[in-house]
């Protein structure tokens, strides 16, 4: 039912070819990732302001997508570049403590699943253009 009301609201925002699976996909992996980013970032090791950054993007990236209203291509385009970015410093940190921390390693395997999915929604829309 929520990705059949986000189709329509895709659509007035002149997406309406958006492949919703992978906005699903994209809103799953950045809930995943903002919640292993909260959870490594109670661990206090020099990772933790990454971690806290991290899970704000995600976080965000994700009101953006569920409140479609306002948006355009270009503008989630950027979001979507704004999230990967922030998710490859995440996961670069949190590869640093990984060998010590199995947290930091959950992190960083989330940060890549992100990164990945955001990625795919990205190249997805690039497609519609």
């Amino acid at each position: 039912m929520m990705m059949d009301m986000m189709s329509k609201d895709l659509a007035k925002a002149g997406m309406s070819t958006m492949d919703m699976s992978l906005m699903e996909a994209c809103l799953d992996a950045c809930s995943a990732c903002e919640q292993a980013s909260i959870v490594c970032s109670v661990e206090m090791t020099s990772c933790a302001p990454a971690c806290m950054n991290c899970a704000a993007m995600c976080h965000t990236m994700m009101s953006c997508m569920l409140r479609m209203q306002g948006m355009t291509r270009d503008v989630t385009m950027s979001m979507l570049d704004a999230t990967m970015a922030m998710c490859q410093m995440c996961m670069d940190e949190c590869m640093a403590e990984a060998d010590g921390s199995e947290v930091c390693k959950m992190c960083a395997q989330s940060c890549k699943a992100c990164m990945d999915a955001c990625m795919a929604l990205k190249d997805s829309m690039m497609k519609m253009a």
